[in-house]
């Protein structure tokens, strides 16, 4: 989409709702699954585009997402602009993430650089001070100036107690999703409401695999992992801490039920359609669902709103990540439909919790 259009708000909606139609969803996302090589990929895609490599297409598929976010902000004015803006920071934080892993566990920054996406300048790292530093705190100072630098700074000393990947994966996150809360409340009416439904659900899938990952996969404590709560978000720091307490992921799936995961089934639903044990993954993946289902709900219930531009960047997300998949599927020589079973959204009904 270019950054040429116009400032008008029912112009660009109109726009988007073009564009929706276009999207890989549905049948066109069944199509692309059956395809067998990349070149045939993204010939469905773009006819006009040049591929190269699976990497460079993915990369891509993130640059335009990034670049179609500027424009929006550049049409938008206020709180709607400077919400378009914080969406981009998502991806600078993901190559944070990157790096940060890789810092914590000990491998050359170097060799972590290849898994960074290329993003526009105002979204670039200072890869040379984040290279060269020895502590949590030099790390921090490494980070972009201001809200990232100011957080991860301030939990550097709980770095230092717990040295592990998942506290500074973690701590982005948290500052990340704080400013997103903050920017969306900002918003009026019903693209308040609108965009605030998507905002929570997407903290409140943070909050789960906190503990789906964090408690009971890297068996980190509930004191360790009740600070990274983000408070304004459905599940509240009480709810948070009983999902912390809980004794088995299927209790943390009913007191996510309503919030990050839609009702759950009935004991004579999931026995009828022959339940398979609850994991992080399903988890994970029934929380994607409820966002984009949300999402979808937004696009519908703004129309011609700001909100139907908060949750057409929504469902686009979910487009990039399932092309993503998609062309890793391809790479690896997957059968179509295994390919297809791991889209949002994927089908879970002989998965429920």
């Amino acid at each position: 989409m270019s950054s040429a259009l116009p400032a008008d708000l029912d112009y660009l909606v109109a726009r988007l709702h073009g564009r929706r139609g276009q999207f890989a969803e549905a049948d066109r996302l069944d199509t692309l699954c059956r395809l067998r090589t990349m070149t045939d990929l993204v010939r469905a895609l773009n006819p006009h585009s040049r591929f190269t490599t699976v990497t460079d297409f993915q990369h891509g598929l993130i640059q335009a997402m990034v670049q179609e976010l500027a424009d929006f902000a550049s049409q938008l004015t206020g709180a709607g602009s400077a919400l378009m803006a914080w969406l981009r920071i998502r991806f600078q934080v993901e190559n944070l993430k990157v790096l940060a892993r890789a810092f914590a566990t000990g491998k050359p920054l170097q060799v972590a650089r290849a898994y960074l996406v290329p993003l526009p300048d105002d979204l670039s790292l200072d890869f040379e001070a984040l290279v060269a530093a020895d502590s949590a705190e030099s790390f921090a100072l490494a980070a972009p100036a201001g809200i990232l630098r100011k957080g991860l700074t301030a939990m550097a000393p709980a770095y230092t107690e717990e040295p592990r990947p998942i506290v500074l994966e973690a701590t982005l996150d948290r500052i990340y999703f704080l400013e997103l809360l903050n920017r969306t409340r900002s918003l009026t009416g019903d693209a308040r409401s609108d965009s605030m439904m998507i905002a929570k659900q997407e903290v409140d899938t943070f909050h789960l695999m906190l503990v789906a990952r964090g408690r009971f996969g890297y068996d980190l404590s509930a004191a360790q992992l009740e600070r990274f709560h983000v408070p304004g978000a459905g599940i509240t720091r009480d709810r948070f801490a009983q999902m912390l307490a809980a004794d088995t992921l299927r209790e943390v799936a009913s007191l996510a039920a309503g919030l990050a995961l839609d009702p759950l089934p009935t004991p004579e639903d999931r026995h009828a359609a022959g339940a398979q044990a609850t994991d992080a993954p399903l988890l994970e993946t029934l929380a994607w669902n409820r966002y984009l289902r949300l999402a979808r709900r937004a696009f519908r219930h703004s129309h011609m709103g700001l909100g139907a531009v908060v949750a057409f960047a929504a469902i686009r997300r979910i487009e990039v990540a399932n092309l993503i998949t998609l062309s890793e599927g391809i790479r690896n020589d997957m059968p179509s439909d295994a390919i297809r079973r791991r889209l949002i959204p994927r089908d879970t009904e002989a998965a429920h919790v």
